[in-house]
Order: structure tokens, then sequence, then C-alpha cells
């Protein structure tokens, strides 16, 4: 078994190959621009460590871990033109930088070398079954970026929506990789399966976890500004599970403060958070995420082999979910 550090090494090596040392430059630069601005890499070291599970050559997974991170950074490429957000990880995002049109076409041929290196895994007997659960986890992140955008201008989402939301935007990407490195490893479909769900479980337990960090954690350990959602007036878990809970006088009053754009911005996180306090929402986001949690737990638990093997991959699961409030 490698250890998450060996694992992050080895995918990090294989990144910075020559894969797009090619021309136009125009084309090719933006994406390795987005490619090397940093981030966790977790949904690479995810899919080695699912592979390692079953098979200690996680060699042979290397380019289903590529594929993996170029579609995400892909998809983080037209989400930041969607949001006409500037920054991405404190640098420039990509249509910043170089442009609205160098964004969509490098994004576009991203997603095609995705696919490319997908076709590289070299058991060609997987290609059919990994083609069907990329394009699968690939059309899940499209409908969960359409969804997040409806939400922006709807008055009637419900929690249920939001988890759905969550489910297909942030999970599913985990859980697929998840699963995909597990076949490659030799797993079973069942065992497979049993990764996939714990990596959905997993991912909707740190989404309500970053939900809940954004609102009531410390700016320097959180690592982005915080009360950034209120600011935004994203309808997140806290602000929907305040919505169902409070009196209507109070439902109007926090609808009101989040659909302000014109008070400052530090009045108002502190008003909303106040709502907040008053209904105890960070207990129920709390013990939201800890069902998730418990739930992945669980998936993992079903995986029929050494539990020793499982060892890494939870303690990995552990770190993620362990950052401070």
């Amino acid at each position: 078994m490698q250890n998450t550090e060996e694992l992050r090494n080895k995918f990090l090596d294989y990144l910075q190959k020559d894969h797009f040392d090619k021309t136009p430059d125009e084309l090719y630069q933006p994406m390795r621009y987005i490619l090397n601005l940093g981030g966790k890499r977790l949904r690479p070291i995810f899919l080695l460590m699912a592979c390692n599970l079953f098979d200690d050559d996680t060699q042979k997974a290397l380019p289903a871990a590529l594929a993996i991170e170029i579609f995400h950074n892909f998809s983080l490429v037209h989400d930041d033109i969607m949001d006409e957000a500037p920054l991405r990880r404190g640098k420039p995002t990509v249509h910043s930088r170089f442009g609205l049109n160098a964004g969509i076409l490098s994004g576009d041929v991203m997603l095609i070398y995705a696919y490319e290196f997908l076709l590289k895994v070299e058991n060609k007997k997987l290609t059919h079954r990994l083609f069907e659960l990329f394009n699968k986890i690939a059309i899940d992140v499209c409908e969960g970026q359409q969804y997040d955008m409806n939400f922006e201008t709807s008055s009637d989402v419900e929690l249920d929506d939001y988890i759905k939301m969550i489910g297909l935007k942030t999970a599913a990407l985990i859980a697929g990789g998840l699963q995909i490195g597990a076949l490659i490893g030799g797993a079973s479909e069942d065992d497979a399966q049993h990764l996939f769900d714990f990596g959905f479980n997993l991912g909707i337990a740190f989404q309500l976890q970053d939900d809940t960090l954004d609102t009531f954690g410390d700016p320097e350990k959180f690592g982005k500004q915080v009360g950034g959602d209120i600011i935004q007036n994203k309808k997140t878990f806290l602000v929907l599970k305040a919505l169902e809970l409070a009196t209507p006088e109070t439902a109007t009053l926090l609808q009101e403060l989040l659909a302000d754009m014109e008070m400052d911005e530090a009045l108002k996180v502190e008003r909303v958070r106040n709502i907040f306090k008053d209904l105890n929402i960070r207990d129920f986001a709390e013990a939201a995420k800890e069902r998730y949690l418990q739930k992945a737990f669980a998936n993992m638990e079903a995986i029929n082999i050494d539990p020793n093997r499982k060892t890494l991959l939870l303690e990995l699961a552990g770190v993620i979910m362990e950052r401070e409030t």
C-alpha cells in the first residue's frame, strides 16, 4: 500500500510530463495555467487510493487520475466564466488572464483530453465501462451546475433540492473517480459501487461542512472569505434550514437581508449569522454532516477486502473533514 503523500507525488510527476507542451500556445497555455494553479488534487488521489485498495500497482490508474483532474479543472474554467469570477485559488481566472474566448476554447479542449487520457488505461476490456461511468459523471456535474444557477433566481428551493444539487455538482466527481479507480484495480462491480456510495456521501458531508465554515469559520484557517455565501445570496443548507424553521417574520427578514446588495458586507454577514445563531442552524448543519459521514463509513465497511487496506483512505477522508472552524 502507498500512503497519501506517495500517491500525490506520483500523480504530480505524471501531471508534469510534457502532455500539453503543444501549439498553438494560445490554446494550450491557458490549459497549462489552470492545471498548475495548485489545489489539493483530492480527486486523482482518491482515484489512485481506490485502485490501491485492490492492487498495489497504481501506475496503471494514472491516466484515469489525470482524466478526472483535467475534467475537474475544465469545469472550473467554465464555471468561472459563468460566475464572472475574477480569481481562482488566489490567482486570476483563465478568462480574466487570457480572455473569454481562450477560456471557452481551452476549456473545450480540456474536456476532449479528459477522454483521451481515459482511453490510455491499458486494460481495454474496461474501456466501455469506464467511458460509461465517465459520461454519467460529466452529465451529473453539468446538471448540478444548472440547478445551482437556477437556485440563484428561484424563491422556492427546498433542502432536498439543495442536497440533490450538491450530490450532482460536488459529490458525483469524487464518487465516480473512486468507482473508476476501483475497477482499474480489479474490484468487483459491487465493491466499486460501495466506493461510489462512500465518495458520494463523503462529498455531501464535505459540502455541508464547507457551508458551515463559510459562515462560522476562522478566516485564517478556512482560507477563504468568511461570509462569502451570505454576501453572494447563495442558498446554502444554512439558509434553507433557517427559512424552514423561522417564523414568517424572521424568514422575511432573512430574505430581505440576503437580497440587499447595497448593505455593508460585514453588517450583512453579522445580521444573517445572528439569525442562524438564534435558530441553532449550525447544530442542524453539523448533525446533517454527521449523518452523511456515517453513511460513508457504512459504505466503506461493506467493501469486501482486508480492513487494514481501508485505513489510508479512511484517514484521508478524516483529514478533509477535520478543517478547523
